[in-house]
């Protein structure tokens, strides 16, 4: 499957914000100056011959986290992959590094390490952690689109890849003179056209590991699943030095909200979206098939699952929507049909965790600990202010991760946590 570069004229863009100096020479200097975004273009082959296995390195990269048995994955954003030895969680040991520029995502099964490298979907061997291998690059497999900034008013558009090699990994921002970029014909300014018209028709049981709320790779059985904004990919996986595509599902249809996270329970996914949660079944593992849909206003959900009964964190304000911070507790006991049991609100949630009725709810705050044994009226036991941005409750423990650190407490009574290791970058 050929790449696609995602045309900036499918993100709806907001416009940047005046910001107050103190001074006039300052304010009028501010005033004739604005932020143009500007495509940054990349090598495909520069970036597949970076892909190194090095010793343990340090990051300055926000990242996600992710376990395959005694191993703790610290997935460093457009960096590469942090690997731990986890087998005493009270002393994690940093002991491997994958240079992956362009990582998002993993998920391992079989001591097999699928990860995202912009367009390519690579496969490392890492039965032996001391030799990590390097097994398939399948290129171009993936469907990759850079994340556009959201607090644009100035573009750039005549930077554009020339040739099959290029492709455009990111965003950055320059400043420039307003009457410079007015006056430039290349330069689109974002009040001045109706972007809604622009956009008007643009688009056409084995040893698997477990992620956090905000993963998009998922494993069942040998298939392998994964999302970009509007669609859901299924890759048979069953040869991993020979992986297919098996089913491309269009999504942007159901609700049109983009697609966020992905959780899966039994032979069910469960994919959070801007605008709700979306039911599929995969008892077909290579063609998944869409049941139903919860929807709710649009904001920023991840999803996870324990029984009959869905959680969804959803948060509005900037980008993600203007909904008020909320809960949703789903009852999913048919799949047909899923029904709000009941709503919490709470101040900016991201990521969150169940395990044995106990919610665990990344804020603001913190840690956020709900009894959750009833789903009419969940109750907040307890709070634990650290700065966390996900969280993987674990059999054994629970593990939380913020910009640069990795928590790990152990379960206690009470519905307390014990801190048993800190991990700072």
């Amino acid at each position: 499957m050929k790449s696609k570069i995602l045309p900036f004229v499918l993100v709806i863009l907001t416009c940047l914000q005046l910001i107050n100096c103190n001074s006039d020479d300052d304010a009028l200097e501010l005033q004739d100056a604005v932020a143009v975004t500007v495509p940054v273009i990349k090598s495909k082959s520069e970036i597949r011959s970076s892909i190194t296995v090095t010793s343990a390195k340090p990051t300055n990269s926000d990242g996600k986290i992710y376990v395959y048995d005694n191993l703790l994955f610290y997935i460093a954003q457009n960096s590469g992959i942090h690997i731990f030895d986890n087998q005493d969680p009270y002393n994690p040991q940093n002991i491997a590094f994958i240079q992956l520029e362009g990582v998002h995502d993993i998920s391992v099964k079989n001591n097999i390490l699928y990860a995202d490298n912009f367009m390519d979907l690579v496969v490392f061997n890492i039965s032996n952690i001391a030799n990590i291998e390097l097994v398939n690059v399948e290129e171009d497999m993936l469907s990759y689109y850079a994340s556009f900034p959201s607090d644009v008013m100035y573009f750039q558009s005549d930077i554009m890849p020339i040739n099959d090699d290029e492709f455009i990994a990111t965003y950055t921002t320059v400043q420039m003179e307003r009457a410079e970029a007015d006056n430039n014909p290349n330069i689109y300014n974002w009040t001045s056209i109706d972007v809604f018209e622009v956009f008007d028709g643009a688009f056409a049981v084995n040893n698997v590991g477990t992620g956090g709320s905000y993963a998009k790779f998922q494993i069942l059985d040998n298939a392998l699943y994964t999302i970009d904004n509007y669609k859901l990919y299924a890759y048979n996986i069953t040869n991993y030095n020979s992986i297919s595509l098996t089913s491309e599902v269009w999504m942007g249809g159901w609700f049109n909200g983009v697609l966020e996270t992905t959780f899966i329970l039994k032979e069910v996914l469960f994919v959070g979206a801007t605008n709700g949660m979306h039911i599929v079944n995969l008892e077909d593992r290579f063609t998944p098939q869409y049941i139903s849909s919860f929807s709710h206003a649009t904001g920023c959900d991840p999803v996870v699952v324990e029984d009959d009964t869905a959680y969804i964190t959803v948060r509005g304000g900037n980008f993600c929507g203007a909904i008020e911070d909320q809960i949703n507790v789903i009852d999913v006991s048919d799949i047909s049909l899923p029904v709000e049991h009941s709503t919490y609100f709470i101040s900016s949630p991201y990521g969150l965790g169940i395990k044995d009725k106990v919610l665990y709810v990344c804020n603001d705050e913190g840690v956020n600990v709900f009894d959750a044994e009833n789903p009419n009226d969940i109750i907040l036991e307890n709070t634990y202010n650290v700065v966390s941005k996900d969280i993987i409750p674990l059999s054994s423990h629970l593990i939380a991760v913020g910009e640069n650190v990795i928590y790990q407490y152990n379960y206690a009574n009470d519905f307390e946590l014990e801190l048993m290791s800190t991990i700072q970058f």
